[in-house]
């Protein structure tokens, strides 16, 4: 699995004018299954992502996790992470897990974060043309692949 991971102040995504999911101080999870990837993977990427230290501690270093900070997470499905850009100029997307694998890693994550990492978590609409709104912190974006 793939993630692009936000430190935000605040992030909410839309979909057909509707927020679906919003969150204040937290991360922004931008998240795409590949092929190949089971639950193992889930579960160790929302491990990692749960114990990530990028947010600032009293002394101004980043030592502090976003459950440590009693954020919030916001999942949004992004099966553009997958990209393949080393030829021509039209990106290839072949490397994705299939849509109904997708959706299906996708909502185990999600749930994965809140259940078993217990964080507060919301998410978007797989699948879906969604609006992303965020304002970043920092700006602090991580990569991240399990």
């Amino acid at each position: 699995m793939r993630a692009l991971i936000q430190r935000v102040t605040e992030a909410s995504v839309t979909v057909n004018d509707e927020i679906t999911g919003e969150i204040g101080p937290g991360l922004l999870v931008l998240i795409c299954a590949m092929q190949g990837d089971s639950e193992a993977e889930a579960d160790k990427l929302a491990a990692k992502i749960a114990k990530l230290r990028i947010f600032e501690d009293e002394a101004g270093k980043m030592n502090r996790s976003v459950r440590d900070i009693e954020g919030a997470v916001l999942v949004v499905s992004q099966f553009t992470l997958a990209a393949d850009t080393r030829s021509g100029n039209r990106p290839g997307f072949s490397n994705a897990a299939p849509p109904a694998e997708g959706e299906r890693l996708y909502t185990y994550f999600s749930d994965r974060l809140a259940r078993v990492e217990n964080l507060p978590t919301e998410r978007g609409r797989f699948g879906a043309d969604m609006k992303v709104r965020l304002l970043n912190d920092g700006p602090v974006t991580i990569w991240m692949e399990v």
